[in-house]
């Protein structure tokens, strides 16, 4: 597939030196992924310039280079310079060129938020397909066509790859797709020229300041999805503060807004609640009917994200009928409080999520305190290489547990010791409540051999993650199977199998 240069820039505000009509047959930002007819990006990036890779990407066959400023290029002769003030935004802007606008052509639901952002898509896509549509989803956990899933290497896709998906989707005959957006890729300008029929919004607690730097700077972000370049129905939790201030400003926008939250002035908010170990029943006012529904999830914070998947599928126009019959049979979510070893009836009530903020970490703690567990065990830490603030938080927290294991996340370049120090400076006043233990295999063992039938024990901050990232090195690494071989082994022992734990 290929256009022409001004055919791809139209409607972006840019200069064009050279021939107008050069025919672009790909996109890349990258100059080690320029193949000959692309048209190259130079990215003003954090520790690099892309317009320092412009001689590279020529060398390679790139015919077209967007540029924010006149290049004095080898060879170029032939070569055509758009000329553009942001070149994000333009690489989105002709991404969605591009592929003509797919996103257009299916009906896209953006959700933002710190937390639950991939339950709600997950919800979103049940629902979806319980009315006989054909779904997709974007987000941390990978991305899914039409039912197939594959990895992913970013919660929301920088523009090209983001909008390439877009048209496969669409090419697959998807209906709807529910996406998660972050806020790294609303800063990035990266759903440039995506067209939402519904934003939602979750919550916003302390996450990526190492980024954004300031709470007001990571609340700005988010609300990008909420303003006038991404016209859409407007989903709110408005038990969050910042859900709050979000409302009052899409209701001096006159957006068509749809509230949820845990009190009465929501336009859907709970009337009874009822916790077990492997469901929540539920019942909720919605817009003034009474619905009740019985679903496969736990805990308080999924409350909060079926009513934001509910108001979502009234947004798409389903019924409230047809929307708590997904609900209740949808499926859990992999890391989300999912449940290890369910059939080990002999040992602890194990869960593994996803928990990697502190307000997260103190949500599935409430949670599973909902279950009544004779005794909670804890084990957590934090990622290298990302906001160190939160880390004593995280320590604090997680004292809300009866006893703690602190170890290791995704270390990444730092010092697995200085990041567990930096959480245990949270952890003062629960001296005797804790102890740390490096290696996160037996850290998981630890807090297993010291649980037993009754008691429960969290597995927090990788949730569905498969690997480990120590240094420069991925090593394998799942919580779920290394805590269902540990429950197993332990459990062997103590039925007198053998088996070292």
């Amino acid at each position: 597939m290929s256009k022409p240069c001004a055919e791809l820039f139209k409607g972006i505000e840019c200069t064009i030196i050279g021939n107008p009509r050069e025919e672009v047959s790909g996109l890349a930002y990258r100059s080690d992924k320029v193949v000959p007819g692309d048209v190259f990006f130079c990215i003003v990036g954090f520790t690099t310039d892309g317009h320092s890779f412009a001689q590279d990407a020529i060398n390679r066959g790139a015919k077209v280079l967007v540029v924010e400023r006149k290049l004095y290029l080898a060879d170029a002769t032939d070569v055509t310079l758009v000329v553009v003030s942001d070149s994000r935004k333009a690489m989105a802007c002709a991404a969605a060129n591009y592929y003509d606008h797919p996103s257009a052509r299916m009906q896209l639901v953006g959700i933002t938020g710190t937390n639950g952002k991939t339950t709600t898509t997950y919800l979103v896509d049940a629902i979806a397909r319980c009315a006989g549509q054909r779904t997709g989803i974007i987000g941390t956990i990978g991305n899914t066509i039409n039912g197939v899933f594959e990895k992913s290497e970013h919660t929301t896709p920088e523009s090209p790859d983001l909008q390439k998906l877009f048209a496969r989707m669409v090419k697959e005959g998807v209906d709807v797709a529910a996406m998660e957006v972050s806020s790294h890729a609303l800063d990035l300008e990266r759903t440039w020229g995506s067209d939402f029929a519904v934003t939602a919004f979750t919550n916003l607690t302390q996450d990526h300041l190492d980024y954004h730097h300031t709470f007001d700077a990571y609340f700005e972000a988010k609300a990008l999805l909420f303003s006038s370049d991404y016209p859409a129905v407007r989903v709110i939790n408005i038990s969050d503060k910042w859900g709050q201030k979000l409302l009052e400003r899409c209701s001096r926008s006159g957006d068509e807004i749809i509230t949820t939250g845990l009190g009465r002035q929501a336009q859907i908010y709970p009337l009874e609640i009822h916790y077990g170990a492997t469901h929540t029943d539920l019942v909720l006012s919605v817009k003034g009917d009474r619905c009740a529904l019985s679903y496969p999830l736990v805990g308080r914070f999924n409350v909060e994200n079926v009513m934001t998947a509910f108001a979502i599928g009234l947004a798409l126009d389903y019924s409230p009928e047809l929307i708590v019959k997904a609900l209740s049979g949808v499926s859990p979510v992999p890391g989300r409080l999912e449940r290890v070893g369910a059939n080990a009836s002999d040992g602890p009530t194990v869960y593994v999520d996803y928990a990697h903020t502190p307000d997260a970490l103190a949500k599935a703690i409430d949670a599973i305190r909902e279950l009544n567990p004779r005794s909670l065990t804890v084990v957590f830490g934090c990622g290298g290489d990302r906001d160190a603030s939160k880390r004593p938080l995280m320590g604090q927290k997680a004292l809300a547990a009866d006893y703690a294991v602190v170890t290791s996340d995704n270390p990444r370049t730092e010092d697995p010791l200085a990041i567990i120090d930096d959480i245990v400076a949270g952890m003062g006043e629960g001296t005797g409540r804790f102890e740390v233990e490096p290696d996160r295999r037996r850290a998981i063992a630890l807090a297993l051999k010291r649980s037993q039938a009754g008691d429960a024990v969290l597995i927090a901050g990788k949730g569905h993650e498969d690997y480990q990232l120590i240094g420069s090195e991925v090593r394998s690494f799942d919580d779920r199977q290394v805590a269902s071989e540990l429950l197993n082994e332990i459990l062997q022992q103590s039925s007198g199998k053998g088996g070292d734990a």
